[in-house]
This record gives C-alpha cells, sequence and structure tokens, in this order.
C-alpha cells in the first residue's frame, strides 16, 4: 500500500537547476521513484552527471542546457520533451538566480533581470508544462519559493523578495485555476539551505551562518537532501488532494521568527566590520 502511493513508475518529470544542490536532489529521489527524468541545467556537464546517476537507476533522462528564464527556449525544450516522452507528469520548478544589493542602490536593469528570471520563467515554465498537464488531465507542479517569499529577509534581498513574493501569489492563481481540471500546483519555501554561492557568502562574512541558525530552532542549515521526500510527495498519488499550499522547508525558522535581519543590526555589523579593519 505504501509503495503503490509513493509509486512513480511510468510518470516524466521535468527539473530545473539539474546539476547540483535541490534540483539534483528532487531528480534523483524522483528516479528512485521510478520515474523519468528532463535534466535542465546550464551547467551542462553537471546535468550529465546527474543524468548518469538516473540512467544507472534504469531510468531515462533527456538532458538539456535551457536558459529558464527565456520564454522561447523554455518552448523549445517542452518540444524536445514531447519528441522524447510524450507527457509530462510532474515539473520541480527550481532553477533561477537572485541578486543582493541595497534598496537604494538596487539598479533596475538589475531588477528587471531578477524578475525575468525568477517570475517570468517559473510562470512559463508553468505554462508550457501545464498545457501538456492539462491536456492529459493530471500532473503535479513544484514551485520553489523561499522564505523571502513570505516575509522580508532584510541584507539586500529586495529584488529576490520581490520575486519570490510574485511565485507563492503565482502558485495560488494556478492551483485555483487548473486544479479542478487535474493539475495540482504547490510551493515549497526553504530557508537557507547550503549550496556554493551560500557557501561563499558564508566564507566571506564568518558571522552569517550564525546569524542564520540563531533563527532555526533545528539547528542546522538545510541540506539539498531535505527537499527529496517532498519532492516525491508532491509527485506523487499521495499527495493527490494537496494543492495551492505553500509548504515551509525551514527547521522551524517560519514558526520561530521568520528570519529577518532588520537595517539596524545589518547596519551595527558593518560599522562593527569598518571599526575593525585591519
Amino acid at each position: 500500500m505504501t509503495t503503490k502511493l509513493f509509486d512513480l513508475t511510468g510518470k516524466v518529470a521535468v527539473v530545473s537547476g539539474a546539476a547540483q544542490g535541490m534540483g539534483q536532489a528532487t531528480a534523483l529521489a524522483l528516479a528512485e521513484g521510478g520515474a523519468d527524468l528532463v535534466l535542465v541545467d546550464r551547467n551542462l556537464a553537471g546535468a550529465e552527471a546527474t543524468a548518469s546517476t538516473v540512467r544507472a537507476l534504469a531510468r531515462k533522462a533527456l538532458v538539456a542546457s535551457t536558459n529558464v528564464s527565456d520564454p522561447a527556449a523554455i518552448a523549445e525544450l517542452f518540444r524536445q520533451v514531447d519528441a522524447e516522452f510524450g507527457r509530462v507528469d510532474f515539473l520541480g520548478n527550481i532553477a533561477g538566480d537572485g541578486h543582493l544589493a541595497q534598496p537604494e542602490d538596487l539598479a533596475i536593469a538589475d531588477l528587471h533581470r531578477v524578475l525575468q528570471n525568477l517570475v517570468v520563467g517559473r510562470f512559463a515554465m508553468c505554462q508550457e508544462a501545464g498545457r501538456r498537464m492539462l491536456a492529459q488531465g493530471s500532473g503535479s507542479i513544484m514551485n520553489i519559493g523561499s522564505l523571502a517569499s513570505s516575509t522580508a529577509l532584510g541584507r539586500g534581498h529586495i529584488a529576490y523578495s520581490m520575486a519570490m513574493g510574485a511565485v507563492i501569489q503565482m502558485t495560488r492563481e494556478l492551483s485555483t485555476e487548473w486544479s479542478h481540471r487535474g493539475v495540482r500546483v504547490n510551493c515549497v519555501t526553504p530557508a537557507q539551505v547550503t549550496n556554493p554561492s551560500l557557501a561563499a557568502r558564508m566564507q566571506e562574512d564568518p558571522t552569517l551562518e550564525g546569524r542564520f541558525l540563531r533563527g532555526i530552532p533545528a539547528g542546522r542549515l538545510g541540506r539539498p537532501a531535505d527537499i527529496m521526500g517532498l519532492a516525491v510527495l508532491l509527485a506523487s498519488d499521495a499527495s493527490a488532494w494537496i494543492t495551492g499550499a505553500i509548504i515551509p522547508m525551514d527547521g522551524g525558522n517560519m514558526a520561530m521568527n521568520a528570519g529577518g535581519t532588520p537595517g539596524h543590526e545589518q547596519h551595527r555589523v558593518q560599522t562593527f566590520r569598518q571599526e575593525h579593519k585591519p
């Protein structure tokens, strides 16, 4: 009974950001559950490495270096999916870049780039996958948002937070429009999950990890593997009546204090650094 509920045999999953981090973890979890994979990432070598592991699990894998901020490229990707698999059952909408800048310094061009990447691109992925799911009468979409979807983080995240807020509303609207036609749409909102860019930021600022951890009751940062169970749940029939949900994956951060850093705290840290420069 339990195995059947989570069985993904015969399903086709499209996962962006599949070369590393949560995208790679999602892809491998789905392959272990029985799904065939479309692995999307600008890092083609990394995506090919993920594909090798998927194929070792006796699942099919199609690799694409699609720019997921470009709707035309996304449309071409799904034409490839049609030719290779003829269906789409799950979308893991994960890839996307932010940009750190204080609000008074944020260039409008950078804001446009973030919104194109995280909002327009994510919507185009949902639209292309959704059209196919609607035609077949079934499917599930997992958008990846952030704590910043629901709360203000500070720390120069304004462009990212604006975009992530839109991802939540996109999720709710798509769920409302599509759920009665068999397509479920949910959003997972992680706290800080370790990846190369976060590791570089923490190396640059030795106080950063400690400040994050003060807001996480579970006592550790997230790991890419933390998404694996959620991805299988949302891709499978086990979540047949879960749609329009915003699901924190944050070690208790939102429940405790939402994890933001107010401006005066940022100013205090910056002042401390200036006063203690070698």
